[in-house]
C-alpha cells in the first residue's frame, strides 16, 4: 500500500503488480509444425487463451529473439489482432510485388 499525504489529506492506493506469463517458442518449429497439422498460427493462438495475456517470444535456432507477441486475454482482441496482421502483411506483400 502507498500512502500520500498533503496537508491534512490521506490518499491510500493499493497497488498490485501482475507479472505477465511469458512462452518462448522455436519459430522454425512452430511454423513448420502449423505447416504439418495445416492450421493457422491463430486457430493454436485461439486455443491458448485462458483469460490472461501471455508474451509469446518467437526465438531462432540460437535462441535470439526474432519478435514478440502479446497474446490477449480474449477471442474478440484476437480477432482484432488478427485482422490488423493479415491488412499489415497484405500490404507489405504487395509492396514485394
Amino acid at each position: 500500500m502507498l500512502r500520500i499525504f498533503h496537508g491534512n489529506i490521506t490518499l491510500n492506493i493499493i497497488i498490485t503488480i501482475k507479472t505477465m506469463k511469458k512462452i518462448e517458442i522455436k519459430a522454425e518449429q512452430f511454423f513448420e509444425l502449423l505447416r504439418l497439422k495445416d492450421t493457422s498460427m491463430w486457430a493454436i493462438f485461439s486455443q491458448m487463451i485462458d483469460g490472461e495475456e501471455k508474451e509469446m517470444i518467437f526465438l531462432d535456432s540460437e535462441n535470439k529473439i526474432l519478435f514478440n507477441y502479446i497474446l490477449p486475454d480474449n477471442q474478440e482482441k484476437l480477432e482484432e489482432d488478427r485482422i490488423k496482421f493479415s491488412k499489415e502483411f497484405a500490404e507489405k506483400h504487395a509492396h514485394l510485388n
